[in-house]
């Protein structure tokens, strides 16, 4: 955290000159943006399916004997897959402070895939990378990554994207004492979200002309609400939904304002474990794999479902 003041906001605590007293802030975490900038990895937003991904090629392999030269091979032969996660998404990527593990829906669904590679779902390195990050850790540094990611066309244009495999949508987190009932509410207040998301450019872009702030990590948002330094977090629900789990003293509110599927993210070249990849959901699909998967995480926040999102084909 670094030791910063604020010095004009609509929640700031400024130096009480009259009585002769003087309220600190509370320090900003580390990387806040007030006003925030629009993202700057996402092209211009091209016209594109944003669920259709690229189809597997046939009858999954047997684990432990994938085709010779293939990326799934290459990851086998190292002897681990290494995945892009977060750490600080509670129900999606978190480390649990027990175990010390990683858990969380995107967590598993990285397991499978190693599962379906290896044999064994633990054969993986976790690199934790930021909101910021997802877009070029495919690039060398990770073979694919699992982190909350919404697929838009304007991504598309940078890395590939597994077929979807969650719908969400963005709404607004506040205050259970706040009198905000949606996105429109917030006109000239802060609202958070994470560096270099689709949120942010949202909040942006919202009719009501809310300030957009920007954070790290979504937990900073958090932070920011609890310490009054922001009025509300906007991202989609599902984010939210691990917010409101860790602080029970906010809501989420409003309907949804954005269509987001979210996927994998991988390097553009990497169409072999993209087919790959998205054979091991349409297997989780039809096994009841995923609807497990979603329950244990998401079913007591977001509600039961009773379907995975179907898979989109382009090619």
């Amino acid at each position: 955290m670094s030791a910063v003041l604020l010095l004009s906001g609509c929640t700031a605590d400024l130096a009480d000159r009259g009585s002769g007293g003087a309220r600190a802030e509370a320090p900003l975490p580390q990387g806040v943006r007030d006003p925030a900038v629009p993202p700057s990895a996402a092209p211009a937003e091209p016209d594109c399916d944003p669920r259709a991904s690229l189809r597997p090629a046939g009858a999954l392999p047997r684990p432990g004997s994938m085709p010779p030269g293939s990326t799934m091979d290459k990851i086998r032969q190292r002897g681990r897959l290494v995945a892009g996660v977060d750490q600080n998404n509670y129900l999606f990527g978190f480390r649990d402070p027990v175990s010390g593990r990683l858990e969380g829906f995107d967590i598993d669904l990285v397991r499978e895939v190693a599962r379906a590679i290896f044999g064994d779902p633990e054969r993986v390195q976790y690199v934790v990378v930021t909101q910021a990050q997802r877009l070029t850790a495919v690039n060398g540094q990770v073979d694919l990554v699992a982190n909350s990611m919404t697929i838009t066309c304007g991504r598309r244009e940078l890395v590939e994207f597994s077929t979807n495999y969650l719908d969400s949508g963005q709404r607004v987190l506040v205050p259970q004492t706040s009198p905000v009932g949606s996105i429109d509410d917030l006109g000239g207040r802060r609202v958070c979200a994470a560096a270099d998301t689709t949120s942010i450019q949202a909040i942006i872009d919202a009719p009501s002309k809310p300030v957009a702030v920007s954070a790290v990590d979504w937990t900073d948002c958090l932070v920011l609400l609890q310490q009054g330094q922001v009025d509300a977090i906007s991202t989609t629900d599902n984010v939210l939904a691990g917010l409101a789990a860790q602080d029970p003293t906010t809501k989420i509110v409003g309907p949804r304002f954005s269509d987001e599927p979210h996927g994998l993210a991988f390097a553009r070249g990497a169409t072999d474990l993209v087919r790959f990849v998205n054979g091991v959901f349409d297997r989780l699909r039809a096994d009841g794999g995923w609807m497990r998967i979603y329950n244990r995480w998401l079913g007591a926040t977001l509600g039961r479902v009773t379907a995975p999102p179907p898979a989109r084909y382009r090619a």
